[in-house]
């Protein structure tokens, strides 16, 4: 199956992609929503540049949605409308573990445009996790940091 990554540039939504791509499915494009100006995403704050720098690095195309918090919904329904007639996607796979509200979330925008939602990390122990991402040869480079950590 063809799939769209909800790429929010971080160690999860990685990993999440690595795990899906052992199956038969295969990335076709990288989506990100982003704050108004589309200079950083919505996410983590990364610039436009290391997302696409990512983007290129899997070979894919990298898609930014500009949008307010008041239209992120809306806007990203119509992204994933959008990608599926341009790319014959069938599902988005999304890097969440335990946030019950995040997976209704995703669950919900995918139904709305009928589309798989894929959570491949769901209910994994956080710790193997991250001992799962190292053996499997992910090299985690710091790239935005909050204010407390400096």
């Amino acid at each position: 199956m063809k799939v769209i990554s909800s790429w929010s540039g971080g160690k999860d939504s990685c990993y999440a992609l690595m795990q899906t791509l052992k199956g038969d499915n295969k990335p076709e494009v990288i989506l990100n929503m982003m704050n108004e100006n589309k200079k950083v995403s919505r996410s983590h704050g990364l610039p436009l540049i290391i997302l696409h720098q990512q983007a290129n690095a899997m070979g894919v195309p990298f898609i930014g949605i500009p949008s307010t918090w008041g239209d992120y919904e809306k806007n990203y329904i119509q992204a994933l409308d959008d990608i599926k007639v341009k790319f014959n996607i069938g599902g988005v796979v999304y890097g969440d573990i335990d946030l019950q509200p995040h997976r209704e979330w995703e669950e919900k925008v995918c139904r709305s445009a009928g589309l798989q939602a894929i959570l491949p990390l769901w209910q994994h122990d956080r710790k193997q996790l991250v001992f799962n991402m190292i053996d499997s040869g992910i090299k985690a480079i710091i790239v935005s940091c909050n204010s407390f950590l400096g």
